[in-house]
């Protein structure tokens, strides 16, 4: 799978719209007299739309390839994945801050003492 800036831009413009529409024709049938599954469908879908946000900002913040992360705009010239250790050796975990505010990123910084990181090639 393949990421590029391009298409995380559009993804990014696409998915509030999505978000909008959903919560404005959403139809939740059953009452509140016991447990309603179709409550809780439209309340996953709600929760997946916000993560497919955040996880369009994370793959478009990190400008590199690594792993199953391929972004065709960091790649050698051979065509394999492109490590940007220097920039992106953490862990991420990004907060959403509600619709309409930036997310937020906090990271853990990655300590390599057994293993030298360096770039990998699958061919």
């Amino acid at each position: 799978m393949e990421r590029s800036r391009e298409g995380l831009e559009k993804a990014l413009s696409e998915i509030p719209v999505l978000r909008e529409e959903f919560h404005k024709d959403v139809r939740v049938l059953g009452g509140d007299e016991q447990l309603n599954q179709s409550l809780e469908k439209a309340g996953r879908v709600s929760d997946f739309l916000e993560f497919s946000e955040l996880m369009c900002a994370d793959a478009l913040h990190r400008e590199e390839s690594c792993g199953g992360h391929f972004r065709v705009e960091s790649q050698t010239d051979e065509g394999e994945a492109l490590r940007d250790d220097e920039h992106f050796a953490y862990a991420a975990a990004w907060e959403f801050n509600g619709v309409g505010s930036p997310e937020s990123l906090h990271k853990e910084p990655l300590d390599f003492e057994n293993v030298q990181l360096a770039q990998r090639s699958y061919k």
